[in-house]
């Protein structure tokens, strides 16, 4: 029988989770505030739909989801808010942009 330890393929997994996720950035805290409201360059929450508030990163997406989503209702880009215009934050220029990356290892 074999001991209580785990086997070597099961160590080396969590370890590689482990790395992953502590050099990955999921969006959180500060930083990922910026990168939600969409400030960045990535612009990935650029738009909120008027109905159910779920963001879009451009016009053409909001209307597939519109259309998926909300067939009753007819598309109105004009009540679509744009979230560039309204809580962009200031970036300052001296600090790094947030934005989901992957690892440092070459």
């Amino acid at each position: 029988m074999t001991g209580k330890a785990k086997p070597k393929k099961h160590t080396a997994k969590e370890i590689q989770a482990k790395q992953d996720a502590a050099l990955t950035n999921r969006g959180g805290g500060k930083a990922g505030l910026v990168d939600r409201t969409g400030a960045t360059k990535g612009g990935h929450a650029k738009y909120e739909c008027p109905h159910c508030k779920i963001t879009a990163p451009d016009v053409k997406t909001m209307q597939i989801h519109h259309e998926s989503r909300h067939p009753k209702i007819p598309f109105d880009d004009t009540k679509i808010s744009n979230l560039h215009a309204t809580i962009a934050p200031t970036i300052d220029p001296t600090k790094p942009r947030p934005g989901v990356r992957g690892s440092l290892k070459k």
